[in-house]
């Protein structure tokens, strides 16, 4: 995969995983998301991302383009996003009608204040 791929080995995708993430995660809050937190044992892995979109949001269709767009934001920031960190992003109904470069800039700030807790 090239420079400007999300490659699968960087996103959670179990369930058992997004669980001892919400569980045991820290909860950061911004205009846009609910972000979940937890950092990750062991030394020098790659953070993991994961995207959830309650069903209360929209049909599948509208789902799909918020999660697209959520990945798009995290991908512009996973060279700077911090190392050992499992991080879950559960958008608010805001994020329909939020500009892209503000979801982007959202991102930058969940990744700052995940480092800092």
């Amino acid at each position: 995969m090239g420079p400007l791929s999300f490659p699968k080995s960087r996103r959670i995708t179990r369930s058992s995983e997004f669980r001892s993430v919400y569980q045991s995660g820290v909860r950061v809050t911004s205009r846009y998301f609910a972000a979940f937190c937890l950092p990750l044992e062991g030394e020098g892995l790659p953070s993991r991302f994961g995207f959830t979109v309650p069903r209360a949001l929209g049909k599948a269709v509208l789902r799909n383009r918020i999660k697209r767009r959520m990945r798009e934001a995290v991908r512009n920031q996973i060279n700077t996003a911090p190392g050992n960190w499992a991080i879950v992003f559960n958008p608010r109904r805001s994020v329909l009608e939020a500009p892209f470069e503000d979801l982007r800039r959202e991102v930058g700030r969940i990744l700052e204040r995940c480092k800092l807790s």
